[in-house]
């Protein structure tokens, strides 16, 4: 994948959701190593979702589901629950426990947000990622349930329109965001989309 490695940080304990924020606005991010250290990447690509009122596909099959309000659909009440879920059923993952713990600092803070799709009061699918000034930057989702992810995309996506946010930054393509309409554009194309977005300081 076209990951671009830009350095590694090797006293993770020093670092604080400030440095993750900064990241972001900068147009990289963080992985966790399994040697318990953090590196710093940007993809290229970059994938985003385009926010517009139809912006988003949704296929027949998953607009019933929303219809049928198979899941009920929660923001911000489980963060540690979603991270852990999206964690432990990626496998190998870049959500190391030091990752983790700086993704609850943010959510503390209030730039990380997290949706959550129940069935029958249990938690069966979710994703999380950190809002800054007017932009969203997707990190990971999980689902145990069909389409219980994508039900929180859905949600997501709502929100971020509602709330005027200017950019929905998912960093690289996946089959299930491919499906939504997601596009891959240049790193000289997705810079000015991000300046614009720090211009705006929106809430969610």
């Amino acid at each position: 994948m076209p990951y671009n490695y830009l350095g590694t940080t090797f006293e993770p304990d020093s670092l604080s959701y400030k440095d993750v924020i900064h990241a972001y606005s900068n147009g990289y991010f963080p992985l966790g190593d399994d040697d318990g250290l953090v590196s710093w990447f940007d993809h290229t690509p970059r994938a985003i979702v385009p926010l517009t009122p139809k912006g988003l596909n949704i296929s027949r099959s998953l607009k019933q589901v929303i219809t049928k309000q198979t899941y009920e659909v929660k923001v911000d009440t489980d963060f540690y629950s979603v991270i852990n879920s999206c964690a432990e059923l990626h496998g190998d993952t870049w959500i190391t426990k030091v990752i983790v713990n700086l993704y609850l600092e943010l959510f503390n803070k209030g730039f990380a947000h997290c949706v959550e799709a129940y069935n029958d009061g249990k938690l069966v699918g979710g994703l999380y990622g950190v809002a800054y000034r007017s932009a969203f930057f997707g990190e990971s989702m999980f689902h145990v349930k069909d389409n219980a992810s994508k039900v929180c995309v859905v949600r997501l996506y709502e929100i971020l329109l509602m709330n005027k946010f200017k950019l929905f930054d998912i960093q690289m393509k996946t089959p299930v965001f491919e499906s939504f309409g997601c596009v891959e554009i240049s790193k000289e194309e997705y810079t000015p989309l991000l300046k614009n977005a720090l211009k705006h300081n929106l809430n969610i």
